[in-house]
């Protein structure tokens, strides 16, 4: 919800945007996005390495079927939204020597950023491993708005504990 709140608040609009989530597809934050995006009418691109895609559970319950590409690359041209979140993830830590091997081709850098709309922005939940998933370039770049998504996090979190202790 805070993505979605921090997409609104920079791009004025939901419907129609080109949102594209880089690296490990199988987490919960890429399954949260793309159903959000099924529901606000945003085109949900997923681009990750074979192996690592959307759980088929979660693709099986969007009434438009998410595109998914392995080519980063192409993945995000003309994207307006570029996110992605860490290669290993708490629970993960065995399988980190496999997948800094595998994710490397997934970093979002500027390069990668340069293929998106002009106006594209970047987006991480944080805590972010700099020089892996994204470079300094990127998340301290003007494009990035992840502190931004950060306080927006907050928000939502202190409007849904109020929503909870307060309605009957």
């Amino acid at each position: 919800m805070a993505d979605v709140m921090t997409i609104l608040e920079k791009k004025k609009k939901l419907k129609g945007l080109k949102i594209v989530f880089v690296g490990d597809c199988e987490n919960n934050v890429t399954h949260s996005l793309a159903l959000l995006s099924d529901k606000l009418g945003m085109k949900f691109v997923s681009c990750s390495p074979k192996g690592f895609e959307m759980k088929r559970e979660v693709v099986k319950m969007l009434k438009n079927r998410p595109v998914e590409i392995q080519n980063p690359k192409e993945a995000v041209k003309n994207a307006d939204v570029i996110i992605t979140d860490t290669w290993v993830s708490m629970g993960d830590e065995s399988q980190k020597k496999k997948r800094l091997k595998i994710f490397p081709p997934y970093q979002v850098n500027a390069k990668l950023m340069g293929l998106a709309k002009k106006n594209a922005i970047f987006m991480h939940c944080l805590p972010a491993y700099r020089g892996y998933e994204v470079t300094d370039e990127v998340i301290d770049g003007p494009q990035s708005v992840v502190f931004d998504e950060a306080e927006n996090r907050l928000h939502v979190q202190k409007a849904l504990m109020l929503y909870i202790l307060t309605s009957k």
